[in-house]
């Protein structure tokens, strides 16, 4: 129940700070759909199993109307204001205590017998919400949750992420969880109008062996983008550029050792992946003519990409401590100029801290003349839940946690209760209390990462943000390309898809502060194919979604 990020991403918690939601994990890793990848697709019927399921019917939500419209692409509806919330669901979904695994990406709330907004929730409910918390700190939970697994005794509902290397998945599915398909398949989703809302993409992440084991978690389909503020850019014209050639110039400008003041953060990968979209590269694989995948480090512009980094860290772009951990303050004070944020909306973060501050968005240009850039769009998640005898009231449950943003369940789970966590400023927007910001973000993350509706745009008080934001999508979109492995699932990757990466990055990281070469990377790429890279090629190429595009590797740029 999360969202995954881009293969270029470097730590979760960079990344959870979109909404509460869905993104959470290291590396390149497919959502869990479509079938159990290589020899075990085969043993069970996977892919081909997985093809022939009847996904939930989709049935929009209409109770409120956007200001901004979205459409299929992935383009966001946008809120200016919270609308008048309208009910959604007809009955409290629990008539007795549920028990729930999920994490937290924010600082740990106080427990439920300490925690008022904890407690109304379980009277909106109906029943005691009984949610083991987990923070997101090391490998905090995938342990929990292999020490659980092992115990036998599961809750009721449990988030099995997608991408921190849980494996064998389909094989703990079918022994561990419940098939869903006769609730959700089809029209017997409408039994639950909130997660009919839920889109077809969404829905194919929760598909594994031709069976529905959860309700998927939605997360904004846009990926990473690169931000800075305006007070600090406008200095040079402006964050966005025409070429890779002006942004250099702009960023070695803008920074000056000296008075302690960089252009970039030094998170190598992330600020890697925004050029390698300068230079046209694949969203994690590339679908050739024949079917067959290349991966990002085996193109041309991954390799331009380190060189063209290693350029910037020369010429002293990069902020020099790597644990820094306060880079929004950094960035609002002028001594960072940018960083690289989970999507688009992530800006609304810097008017907590400053009402102020005008945030600029990157968008990706072609790094010379000769070359089309890209954008590499984000993926939704999924979770699953056990326990047959009470599934209808599971699902119940699932459906007011999954109400879509303008009703009354969603304002109940996200804000609380008016008087108490919040109260509604002049223009109808929700402020928390203090006891409200105490108590609620800990909690509604973990809310968020067990059960989430379409993602919309909304930032309380500032809607000229929600129009650039949505009006910034409108460009992204223009280069928007899509993983092609999102809905598939390689056993392979799960195991050590985060070991192998990492031993490609952190040669990425050694090229780009200048103890490798450049040259070293023909080597870690061999050992990343050896290890693991050729095999979980080959279990997505066995799952490949047969509607993914071919996508036209374009040749390095011009020396």
């Amino acid at each position: 129940m999360k969202r995954a990020v881009n293969e270029a991403g470097v730590s979760r918690r960079n990344f959870l700070g979109l909404a509460g939601v869905s993104v959470a994990a290291i590396a390149l890793t497919g959502t869990l759909s479509a079938c159990g990848g290589g020899d075990n697709a085969k043993s069970e019927g996977g892919a081909e199993a997985s093809k022939k399921v009847v996904l939930p019917t989709y049935k929009e939500f209409t109770g409120v109307t956007p200001d901004l419209p979205g459409n299929a692409e992935g383009l966001e509806a946008g809120f200016l204001t919270m609308p008048k919330s309208v009910p959604s669901t007809t009955a409290k979904p629990l008539t007795g205590p549920i028990s729930v695994l999920s994490e937290t990406f924010e600082v740990m709330a106080p427990a439920m017998p300490d925690n008022p907004f904890w407690q109304r929730l379980n009277t909106a409910l109906g029943g005691e919400f009984k949610m083991q918390i987990v923070e997101d700190i090391g490998d905090g939970y995938p342990a929990k949750f292999a020490t659980i697994l092992a115990g036998g005794d599961l809750p009721d509902l449990m988030w099995i992420p997608p991408n921190q290397g849980i494996p064998n998945v389909g094989p703990m599915l079918e022994a561990k969880f419940q098939d869903l398909s006769p609730y959700l398949s089809g029209d017997a989703v409408l039994d639950y109008p909130n997660l009919a809302a839920l889109k077809p993409d969404s829905w194919r992440t929760a598909v594994v062996n031709g069976k529905i084991w959860g309700a998927p978690i939605p997360s904004t389909p846009f990926g990473q983008v690169m931000v800075g503020t305006s007070k600090t850019w406008d200095k040079v014209g402006g964050l966005n550029a025409k070429d890779a050639d002006e942004f250099f110039e702009k960023a070695k400008e803008l920074s000056n050792p000296g008075a302690k003041q960089y252009a970039l953060e030094p998170a190598y990968i992330n600020v890697l992946h925004m050029i390698t979209e300068w230079l046209g590269a694949p969203n994690s694989w590339a679908v050739n003519d024949d079917r067959s995948l290349t991966h990002l480090y085996e193109t041309d512009a991954y390799v331009a990409g380190l060189e063209y980094a290693a350029k910037l860290f020369a010429a002293g772009a990069f902020y020099p401590d790597v644990n820094v951990t306060n880079t929004k303050a950094l960035i609002i004070n002028g001594t960072l100029g940018a960083v690289v944020t989970a999507g688009p909306r992530d800006i609304r973060g810097y008017r907590t801290m400053d009402k102020d501050i005008n945030t600029e968005i990157l968008v990706p240009f072609g790094f010379d003349s000769t070359i089309t850039p890209t954008y590499d769009m984000g993926y939704g998640t999924v979770g699953y839940t056990t326990d047959e005898k009470r599934i209808k009231e599971q699902l119940a449950l699932i459906n007011w946690l999954s109400a879509p943003f303008g009703t009354t369940e969603y304002l109940q789970k996200n804000f609380g209760s008016e008087g108490e966590d919040f109260t509604f400023d002049s223009q109808g927007n929700p402020i928390m209390t203090e006891a409200g910001q105490k108590n609620i973000p800990g909690v509604a993350s973990a809310l968020n990462i067990m059960s989430s509706p379409e993602s919309v745009l909304y930032s309380p008080g500032f809607p000229d943000d929600v129009k650039y934001i949505h009006e910034t999508e409108k460009k992204l979109l223009e280069f928007a390309w899509r993983n092609p492995t999102n809905g598939s699932y390689s056993d392979t990757n799960a195991k050590v898809g985060p070991k192998i990466t990492k031993i490609v990055r952190d040669k990425t990281i050694d090229i780009i502060t200048g103890r490798a070469k450049v040259s070293d990377h023909a080597e870690v790429l061999k050992r990343w194919k050896s290890e693991g890279g050729d095999k979980i090629r080959a279990e997505y190429e066995a799952d490949l979604n047969p509607e993914a595009p071919v996508f036209k590797l374009q040749p390095a740029p011009k020396a």
